[in-house]
């Protein structure tokens, strides 16, 4: 029995490992989409459609599953505010940011949502515990931020650091988000997911026609291709396994998914786009790696000591 218990335990940990691995996957890539996508499709346009294409799709899932979503006011005041924190503000400055900086920067710079959510569940909610272990994982993800950040500051004091600055407050608004999505449980996970996604929408299509006007833009065909692999496989796919993931590993546990995301999300900006690091800013990835999984991969605990 206990044997049995062991196995079925081990095959969950694998899945949920697997999940996490998926999930850093889909938003590593997404980093290359939106590279692509504001090539020719504003910012706040490409989210207003990224939203409203994979909210659209998750709610015809739904249907087709036979799940119903939520209709009381106070469920879909919670999904405004989730994607406020997870998609409105974030995804529209990454949007932005990726205008000026690398995609693989861009990475980077996101990886440090760990960090973060630490730092507010330590400071805020207190449900974790401030270790050495965990503090030097903190100090070492700040000094890579600091070395990628600062080292550009010096050669472009305008543009590239206003817009790496952006990407980094759009870390600090996923860290909010997966602390705040711990409160949708017993709910679907397709349920916040399209919830959030359709009130995101609901928000950036106004701003979309009063701001960027999309019926005046010529969009590329890679543009729009982009736009359609983000909205499916980077928000729709991602975010069913997100918020499996906050109920099951917890927030912090959930944003581990960054130091996969990192070399997963780089290495397809290199290959596809033909982008480089300088060599500071490797320094400054292998800092964030070091410093996110200092925090989120658990220490062993100590051998049983067999006396006679």
């Amino acid at each position: 029995m206990a044997n049995r218990q062991d196995n079925r335990q081990d095959n969950n940990v694998a899945v949920e490992l697997a999940l996490l691995l998926a999930l850093a996957t889909l938003w590593g890539g997404s980093y290359t989409f939106i590279k692509l996508g504001v090539a020719t499709i504003p910012p706040i346009t490409l989210i207003a459609a990224r939203t409203t294409i994979a909210g659209l799709l998750l709610l015809a899932i739904m249907w087709a599953r036979g799940i119903r979503m939520p209709n009381d006011a106070a469920t879909w005041q919670r999904f405004a505010f989730q994607a406020v924190l997870n998609s409105v503000i974030p995804w529209t400055l990454i949007a932005w940011g990726e205008r000026h900086v690398d995609a693989a920067l861009a990475t980077i710079l996101n990886s440090a949502g760990p960090i973060f959510t630490f730092l507010l569940t330590a400071v805020v909610t207190r449900h974790e515990a401030t270790t050495p272990r965990k503090l030097v994982g903190v100090v070492a993800g700040m000094a890579g931020i600091l070395l990628i950040v600062g080292v550009d500051a010096f050669h472009d004091v305008g543009s590239g650091l206003v817009a790496e600055a952006a990407i980094v407050a759009a870390t600090i608004c996923y860290a909010c988000a997966a602390i705040f999505g711990r409160g949708f449980k017993g709910l679907d996970p397709m349920a916040p997911a399209a919830g959030s996604l359709l009130a995101g929408a609901a928000a950036l299509i106004p701003a979309s026609l009063i701001v960027e006007q999309p019926w005046t833009l010529s969009p590329s065909l890679s543009s729009v291709l982009a736009l359609l692999a983000l909205a499916t496989f980077s928000t729709a796919a991602a975010f069913v396994i997100y918020f499996r993931l906050i109920q099951t590993l917890g927030s912090v546990g959930t944003t581990a998914q960054a130091y996969l995301r990192v070399p997963i999300g780089v290495a397809i900006s290199v290959a596809f786009l033909g982008e480089s690091l300088s060599r500071t800013a490797w320094i400054g990835l292998a800092c964030i790696v070091v410093g996110v999984a200092a925090m989120t991969i658990p220490a062993r605990p100590p051998a049983d000591v067999k006396t006679s």
